[in-house]
């Protein structure tokens, strides 16, 4: 039988089985819940008088055999089960009948006619507290009970409050989904990154060296807030950057000024050598922050590939998405907003899968992208000869300390083609329309990547190349952690300006001008380059200048409050919504293997190639800075037999490359094993996935069966009474006729 809409109709019968079966009732049926606790509140008041329910099944699936077709003397027995537990309830006291209703899996209201039915009279309660059956003992311990419950939820509201930005990163996500909530995600990573990275370098370099500063070489200039553009001036005679810190062991001044040699400290000095902490302390702060994006990446990898499809994720989000517990106004709201936009993004999503192009335009999208790449490519190639050209320009122009305004040229040409590029990449990829959304995003990650990437590999060789041979004089790094400086400023800058122009202006003249209501969108690619961009700053400049993860703090907190306040107020939710299921698994593998490797390659080439300045910072004295250990090691092996063992790890452990290279093959082996793992783990949840389906099959194939038995004896049933009840006359008639 077939209802109106197609759908079988099944009898009362039928139904009550499958409102019965463990699917239903989440593991179990409510007559073997009620038998359950019954037991157990027999057990609780050990009475053996009562009689034990010992002809009732206690499985939590509970087999259709119990069921009789017609069900009667199952609704009777249910009946019964459920008198005999009131009854027990009612001999509880109250903490425990509490307790014991408390931790039923029923429904609320079935919870709560329990509770009526079995809550003793006022007068016979009255009674049984002045009889003391109710002592001071019981009421002391339900009143710690109760506070230490509302104690815990008072912490756990707390640490809730606690979490940077917890409301905040709930209101975008409900409001803009999960690709606009991923800029967010990462920027809080970040700002985690870089925290990380400044605590030992303000423990072990910075507060060391402003405990004892060194004698001041000359004059000091005075603070003229140029600085905060340049970066010099007064910044270059303090802790901020490199050339500030001495290369002696650290107690007091020098006694004498530097001749050239190395600072010799006075009697009685701190065993604490300042080369020696600088540079392993930047070691040691690198190689937790490579564990870290490790770390991360492998965790965010397993997170978002975890799961082989995406069957089922429409009804879960229906069904099983509100949060009951909810009932101020603006979270409902809030709510409200974040499951319709996760109900965008998984039809658009799956709207994406069921478009299909044809043959010709295959061909014609090929030849599209194959030209827009072939654009975008010389646009990055014309921006990396004209900072290269422009860099060389700098260099073959001096520039005087009366004149430090000048050095904003590079940073700015630089800022101006990270900024025009991405434009010119948008109008670009206006030609290509692609189809899904997050392939888009994307190729303008990719593409703005090579950008970027590219023009800091020019500025590294610029530093490193040239400037280190023309400032033979000069301390070449202070010059280079102030071009970075000016860089991240430069930077900030331009993306308030991007962020003022592209956005609110825009806003205004479309509204005005135009007579548009549509905002714009947020550009979620090139704001998500400009981070890693910055970081990757960060990471450059950190042996120059060890408080630039401070100013990379600071800059990010800004970042967050002033484009959170102009999402809300200029932007408006994608057009097309997508589900960013693994945009924070692209953008930690972009942070970790374009920016993190790079820099550690730039730094491991300055630390062990390049000779340091012979006037400034601690390794003035060194041919390179990585000498530094091998100095200690020598004090060390004079010291005595007590600290043999420190030479020894030094130079199997340290200068030895094969340990470097086992590390870095375990590493590697770590994050195979790691990938391969998640692999194994989607092919079982979709053969699991696989599994649930055929399950579902087989249920509905026995309530079929079900069903037809069912009809079969009720015909049957109806032949046998229609013969009981036609009259034997009938049937002697009948056969007369014949």
């Amino acid at each position: 039988m077939l209802g109106p809409e197609g759908a079988p109709v099944y009898s009362m019968a039928t139904l009550r089985i499958l409102a019965s079966m463990p699917s239903r009732t989440i593991g179990r049926s409510r007559g073997a819940i009620i038998s359950q606790y019954y037991s157990r509140t027999v057990k609780l008041r050990r009475r053996a008088g009562r009689p034990q329910l010992r002809d009732m099944g206690r499985s939590a699936r509970p087999s259709l055999r119990l069921y009789d077709l017609e069900l009667d003397s199952a609704v009777l027995e249910e009946e019964e089960k459920r008198g005999l537990l009131v009854k027990e309830l009612e001999g509880l006291t109250a903490a425990q009948r509490d307790h014991m209703l408390r931790g039923m899996p029923l429904s609320l209201a079935e919870k709560r006619c329990l509770r009526e039915e079995s809550r003793p009279p006022r007068g016979k309660h009255r009674a049984q507290r002045h009889r003391g059956l109710l002592s001071c003992c019981d009421q002391l311990r339900d009143s710690c009970v109760l506070a230490s419950h509302n104690l815990g939820l008072a912490l756990l509201s707390g640490l809730q409050a606690l979490m940077p930005w917890h409301y905040a990163l709930k209101r975008i996500g409900g409001r803009f989904g999960s690709s606009v909530l991923s800029y967010f995600l990462f920027l809080k990573t970040l700002l985690a990154f870089n925290t990380l990275l400044l605590l030992p370098l303000l423990a072990f370099i910075v507060g060391v060296q402003a405990a004892f500063p060194p004698a001041p070489t000359g004059p000091v200039p005075t603070f003229t807030g140029l600085e905060l553009l340049t970066g010099g001036g007064y910044f270059t005679h303090s802790v901020m950057y490199y050339g500030y810190y001495s290369n002696a062991t650290l107690n007091q001044p020098c006694a004498s000024p530097l001749d050239g040699s190395q600072c010799t400290p006075e009697a009685g000095s701190l065993p604490y050598s300042m080369p020696l902490a600088y540079l392993f302390t930047l070691g040691a702060a690198f190689f937790i922050t490579c564990i870290t994006l490790v770390y991360s990446m492998s965790r965010s990898f397993g997170e978002s590939y975890r799961v082989g499809s995406t069957s089922g994720v429409h009804a879960i989000t229906v069904f099983c998405s509100w949060d009951y517990k909810v009932t101020q106004r603006w979270a409902t709201r809030l709510q409200h907003d974040n499951i319709r936009t996760q109900l965008k993004e998984l039809l658009a999503e799956w709207q994406s899968r069921q478009h299909r192009r044809s043959a010709c335009g295959q061909l014609r999208r090929v030849a599209v992208l194959g030209l827009v790449w072939l654009l975008c490519l010389g646009t990055t190639l014309g921006c990396t000869l004209a900072v290269y050209t422009f860099s060389e320009l700098m260099i073959k122009s001096p520039v005087s300390a009366e004149r430090e305004a000048v050095l904003l040229l590079l940073p700015l040409v630089v800022c101006l083609l990270n900024l025009g590029g991405p434009y010119l990449f948008r109008i670009l990829a206006a030609l290509e329309r692609h189809d899904s959304p997050v392939l888009e995003v994307y190729v303008a990650i990719c593409r703005n990547l090579i950008l970027k990437m590219v023009t800091l590999g020019i500025l590294c060789y610029h530093w490193l190349g040239r400037r280190v041979g023309t400032l033979k004089d000069q301390c070449w790094e202070n010059f280079v952690g102030q071009e970075l400086y000016r860089l991240m400023v430069m930077d900030f800058i331009f993306t308030l300006l991007d962020t003022l122009l592209g956005e609110l202006v825009w806003r205004l003249f479309s509204e005005k001008q135009l007579k548009r209501k549509g905002k714009p969108e947020f550009d979620i690619a090139g704001n998500v380059l400009e981070l890693i961009y910055g970081q990757t700053l960060t990471w450059l400049g950190v042996l120059f200048s060890p408080l630039l993860p401070a100013m990379q703090i600071i800059k990010l907190l800004l970042l967050f409050y002033i484009k959170k306040a102009s999402l809300m107020a200029n932007c408006q939710a994608p057009r097309r919504p997508w589900k960013a299921s693994h945009m924070s698994t692209v953008f930690i593998s972009l942070l970790c293997f374009p920016s993190f490797l790079g820099t550690a390659v730039f730094l491991c080439y300055a630390v062990w190639q390049v000779k340091p300045s012979s006037t400034c910072g601690p390794f003035r004295t060194l041919d390179t800075m990585y000498e530094a250990g091998k100095v200690w090691v020598r004090r060390l092996e004079k010291a005595g037999p007590r600290v043999s063992w420190l030479p020894w790890i030094h130079r199997y452990l340290v200068e030895d490359t094969f340990p470097i290279y086992l590390v870095s093959a375990l590493l590697l082996a770590v994050i195979y094993l790691n990938i391969q793992v998640v692999k194994g783990q989607r092919k079982v949840i979709c053969l699991l996935k696989e599994q649930i389906s055929n399950e579902g099959e087989d249920k509905i194939f026995l309530i079929n069966k079900l069903q037809r038995v069912y009809e079969r004896k009720e015909r049957s049933r109806a032949g046998r009474t229609e013969e009981a009840v036609t009259p034997p006359a009938l049937l002697t008639d009948g056969w007369d006729a014949q």
